[in-house]
């Protein structure tokens, strides 16, 4: 039980670690806000397939996986869109005065997107950490943690950089950094108490997870960072993202 909770600090403190590091890369320009929104984008493309979407398919492993997967992608995306019409009744938890500054009103949804995003797909990433501990597989579950840790950094990173931009400060940024890692705590320790129920519900929910980002990325980030006439630097962004991402699944 000790080495759970420990694993479950250290993959949720991850993010944190990752929002701190965030901090110091503090966006001063629209050019470097669009690098830094795609950026972001590759991540979690990166991380809603390879992390996300393909585990899906692994987890479920029988004939209907891809079934389960693909309903699972498109659940999350639907959720995200139904989200995406109740964002200005959550604008008061950024802090900032949309009456004042309605200009930040379609940079704070994205935001706000890409956040709840993030926060989603943490829950079954912890899962699928909690559910090794859970079945006795201790060094596999240990591995993935550590994985999911590493990826965590990076995630962290990429949600400080909008959220400043978007002109949430840095107390509440460093809170929501907080929670999105509470959340893989969470997930960790479900995973574990419930590894049965876990292991049947998995696929789905790292499925949905999934279409959440794709969903983001694909409707939301894209498009705002190739507005300003930065498409080249936003594209450059989005795949140093991804292959970071990229590299960090192929070394662990």
């Amino acid at each position: 039980m000790t080495i759970v909770a420990l694993t479950a600090l250290g993959v949720g403190g991850a993010s944190v670690i990752g929002a701190l590091i965030g901090f110091l890369f503090k966006n001063s320009s629209h050019k470097l806000s669009d690098f830094i929104l795609s950026f972001a984008a590759g991540v979690m493309l990166c991380a809603s397939i390879v992390g996300l979407i393909l585990p899906s398919l692994e987890y479920a492993n029988n004939d209907f996986a891809i079934v389960i997967t693909v309903f699972g992608v498109f659940c999350g995306a639907l959720c995200v869109n139904v989200l995406d019409k109740t964002l200005p009744h959550l604008h008061k938890l950024t802090g900032v005065d949309i009456e004042k500054h309605p200009e930040k009103t379609a940079a704070l949804n994205k935001v706000l997107l890409f956040v709840i995003a993030i926060a989603i797909h943490n829950l079954p990433e912890g899962i699928a950490a909690g559910v090794g501990f859970g079945t006795g597989d201790n060094n596999g579950a240990f591995l993935i943690a550590c994985g999911i840790a590493l990826q965590n950094i990076p995630e962290g990173m990429a949600i400080v950089g909008p959220m400043l931009a978007a002109g949430i400060n840095k107390k509440r940024t460093l809170i929501v950094a907080v929670v999105t890692g509470l959340i893989e705590v969470v997930g960790t320790f479900f995973g574990y108490f419930a590894a049965t129920i876990s292991s049947a519900i998995l696929p789905f929910a790292l499925a949905f997870a999934g279409g959440t980002m794709l969903y983001v990325v694909g409707d939301e980030i894209i498009p705002e960072t190739h507005a300003h006439g930065n498409e080249s630097i936003a594209t450059y962004g989005l795949l140093i993202g991804f292959c970071i991402m990229l590299l960090l699944d192929v070394l662990i």
